[in-house]
């Protein structure tokens, strides 16, 4: 199947905008920095869940975590622009703006993570987990799952298994496959066994090498691999080998944290369990660049006791004010909430359409990050042309999504957390036109 579904007459990316900006973005930022859709958006404006293009043209995001509350939600941008006008400095010296927001950023985790090391971005966060780690436990061996993205700098790299890099996966790294309930024959209790006979094969071979084990690092909704479907007491159990081994765990909140999940603030309380670490990036300042890094009085005071760890830009008071006023917002507007029973709705409807169609897998994901798989009608093997195609049609209709999956067959759904049963049905409906033209 090869023709592009029926797209909007609206003009989007085929604009002379479009055409323009894409030569400069050549001459300036080059050509391979990766841009969205065969024909790129050239957006101008956002509000809520809205984004409008240069063209005009009004697009539901059905897609980015960034705006956490909402693109250019008011109070934010207030918060922002009043904090810059009075002070911005870095915590070399004294103030009360950050102070505020650690405390109330710290407030939302279980014990002992009562510690905040802020930085400016997710990968420097994991990075700086992964330090404190190998410190820690005089360890250098790290266990990930075999299609996951954590980072770029080059030791997250050698550690990168979903995305091209140029760097091999360092001999210190292990990478587990997460099983799928909903791609296995076997029982349960079977895949679970199978799964965590891994996990024992690869920390021995770490040991057997001399690596040993520093760190376990995963996110805790498994989203790049696909949103596998767990079987019950696999990460409580994948936690209790890698302490047994003497590692520590680092829960990549980048894309679960922040209430996306709805039942609980942090993706990984899911599972009834409290990581050495949780790492924090994109959603935390609705925007503007921010990260951190939670973990224990203990950790971060035998780190901070033998290294002299500054950064300049990170908690200064406009980043502070920043994500106080995400933390605020999510509980005035009751965020958590909304993404439990919109998320709900939304993979309810979609289970929906895939007992409509025989192309259509599983319905996937907790809270407002949902996904909804593509297969071979024949055979059930991984579709990604028809998602991709599914992709393409949909921003012909005005909606904002996008794929990932080991085999980016997935539709990958995860848009602001203001999204309501009203913006679903609007996704919903016009999905549901894509896929009756399939």
């Amino acid at each position: 199947m090869t023709t592009v579904l029926g797209s909007s007459s609206a003009g989007t990316a085929g604009s002379a905008a479009s055409g323009d900006l894409l030569r400069r973005r050549a001459l300036t930022l080059g050509t391979h920095s990766p841009l969205f859709y065969d024909s790129p958006l050239a957006v101008r404006s956002a509000s809520g869940v809205w984004l409008t293009s240069m063209d005009g043209v009004t697009y539901l995001d059905g897609y980015n975590n960034v705006p956490h509350v909402g693109h250019c939600h008011p109070y934010v941008v207030e918060a922002v622009h009043q904090q810059a006008k009075e002070l911005n400095i870095h915590t070399r010296y004294l103030n009360d703006r950050v102070l505020d927001y650690a405390e109330q950023l710290l407030a939302t985790f279980d014990q002992p993570l009562a510690r905040l090391f802020l930085t400016n971005s997710g990968s420097e966060a994991n990075e700086l987990a992964l330090r404190i780690a190998r410190q820690h436990t005089g360890s250098t061996g790290v266990l990930v799952t075999d299609f996951s993205y954590h980072g770029n700098t080059t030791s997250l790299a050698e550690l990168t298994t979903a995305l091209p890099v140029r760097e091999p996966l360092g001999a210190h790294v292990r990478a587990l496959t997460v099983p799928d309930l909903d791609h296995e024959n076997d029982a349960e209790e079977a895949v679970l066994a199978r799964s965590l006979a891994q996990v024992d094969a690869a920390i021995a071979s770490l040991q057997e090498e001399g690596h040993g084990l520093s760190a376990l690092l995963f996110d805790p909704l498994f989203s790049t691999e696909g949103l596998p479907r767990l079987p019950r007491g696999y990460v409580t159990a994948v936690v209790e080998r890698v302490r047994a081994a003497g590692g520590l765990v680092v829960a990549d909140e980048v894309q679960s944290g922040f209430g996306r999940v709805g039942t609980c603030m942090w993706g990984h309380q899911i599972f009834e369990m409290v990581p050495d670490f949780v790492t924090l990036g994109k959603p935390m300042g609705n925007g503007h660049p921010m990260g951190g890094v939670i973990t224990t009085a203990e950790l971060l005071d035998e780190f901070g006791s033998n290294n002299l760890y500054f950064n300049t830009f990170a908690g200064n008071p406009v980043s502070a004010a920043a994500g106080l006023a995400v933390l605020k917002v999510m509980k005035a507007e009751q965020l958590a909430d909304n993404a439990q029973s919109t998320g709900q709705l939304l993979r309810d409807n979609l289970a929906e359409l895939a007992d409509r169609h025989d192309f259509l897998g599983a319905a996937k994901g907790a809270g407002l990050f949902t996904g909804l798989e593509f297969v071979d009608a024949a055979t059930g093997a991984p579709a990604p042309a028809l998602a991709k195609q599914v992709v393409e049609a949909m921003l012909g209709r005005q909606v904002l999504i996008s794929r990932i999956g080991r085999s980016d067959n997935m539709l990958k759904i995860r848009p602001p957390l203001p999204f309501t049963g009203k913006h679903v049905d609007i996704l919903t409906d016009r999905l549901a036109d894509c896929l009756a033209q399939l």
